[in-house]
């Protein structure tokens, strides 16, 4: 599939006229540690890809807190947690203050962390990686801020989703250059590694109405977003940093690409490490021939990780190119605890990979400090055969 480089986009096509205030947040930002600089541990993590990466994701407000900052730090100080997954851009704007004139129009009215470096600073001191976290397509910001670069509907209006939101259009180039832009402010101020989240459309579904994307040029959605990611990682490339992206847990297992655009093959080629969001309770009862998925982590993520490993290989990928994400929440039966998340991490290690990001929305992990390791020790396993795939679509 050819690679279609993003065309240069005007500086003003994302509404760089007068700046727009913002709103720091009032709780204060992290102080650095050993500001400036980069523990050799860190600059490994970085740079070595056989390393195990074990992380804990941070929202926009634990960013925000020096408070939870720190009990976050004092976790990875004392176990195996070796990197902090934050967000640096999710669904309501940027989460720091910026003076990129595009970057501020977009930034939104959320609070911010004050000082975007020294909070990088504090956690490279720790030996821990700051990845930055960046929510592309589902931006409801910079939809409102730049309504030439939506998804329309045929008559030419916006499109909306079900809960009446707008999305950027994933084929408009001047979208693309804002995130990498974003990217590059995070690698400027200390973050190790960029993951890219929401790289997918809007679900269409059948009660919405039909989804028009200006600037396609006959493009399918699944070469778009390849293209995107092929283009970050150029980018990102040259900034010595590793280019991610989350995708949903299913494209691991489905041959085809998801209505979402996603597609297995296409994306991991696209980027350095792909972080499928293997979640037992996102998948219907039933699912690889389990009547209660989210009862069984290990057999739901053995069987979706092992599927990628055995795709990531037969089109000649090797080594530690998966980095699933894990269920750190409880949603229905049966209630998540450490016992369901040394499941989880042995699902990962038995499939061949030695890496993974704990998801809890609210940024509260305290419950499973149980299952973690004191230390960080390689754990993956070699499966000389995999095991049978029962295909699901």
């Amino acid at each position: 599939m050819g690679v279609s480089q993003p065309r240069a986009a005007p500086a003003d096509s994302l509404n760089v006229g007068s700046t727009a205030s913002v709103s720091p947040s009032a709780s204060g930002s992290v102080t650095p540690v050993a500001a400036g600089s980069i523990p050799p541990s860190v600059e490994k993590l970085r740079t070595d890809p056989a390393l195990p990466i074990r992380g804990l994701y941070v929202n926009r407000f634990a960013a925000q807190s020096a408070k939870k900052m720190h009990h976050l730090l004092g976790i990875a100080d004392s176990t195996e947690i070796n990197a902090l997954v934050v967000d640096v851009k999710d669904e309501f704007g940027l989460n720091f203050v910026s003076s990129d004139p595009m970057l501020q129009k977009n930034a939104g009215t959320q609070t911010k962390v004050r000082n975007l470096k020294a909070l990088a600073d504090s956690i490279n001191a720790h030996g821990v990686l700051p990845i930055a976290r960046i929510v592309v397509f589902k931006d409801s910001v910079t939809a409102r801020m730049n309504p030439e670069h939506t998804i329309r509907k045929a008559d030419g209006s916006p499109w909306r989703d079900k809960k009446g939101l707008t999305w950027v259009n994933p084929y408009a180039n001047a979208i693309w250059e804002y995130n990498f832009r974003v990217a590059e402010e995070a690698i400027k101020a200390g973050f190790g590694e960029v993951q890219f989240d929401y790289i997918r459309f809007p679900e269409p579904y059948k009660s919405l109405p039909p989804q028009v994307f200006p600037e396609s040029n006959n493009r399918g959605k699944t070469e778009a977003l390849a293209e995107f990611l092929k283009a970050a990682k150029t980018r990102m490339d040259k900034l010595g940093v590793r280019t991610t992206a989350d995708i949903f847990g299913l494209v691991t297992t489905v041959g085809g690409a998801l209505e979402v655009g996603q597609k297995w093959e296409p994306i991991v080629q696209s980027v350095d490490v792909v972080l499928p969001m293997v979640y037992p309770s996102h998948y219907p009862h039933g699912s690889f021939g389990i009547p209660s998925p989210n009862a069984e982590p290990y057999e739901v993520i053995h069987t979706a990780i092992s599927r990628g490993r055995v795709r990531n290989e037969a089109i000649g990928l090797k080594g530690q190119r998966v980095r699933p994400w894990l269920q750190a929440f409880t949603l229905g039966a049966p209630h998540y605890g450490p016992g369901e998340l040394e499941a989880e991490k042995k699902a990962v290690y038995d499939s061949g990979y030695d890496s993974w990001v704990m998801w809890n929305p609210g940024t509260k992990y305290d419950e499973f400090l149980p299952a973690l390791e004191k230390t960080l020790e390689s754990r993956a396993k070699n499966p000389p055969v995999p095991p049978k795939i029962t295909k699901f679509e």
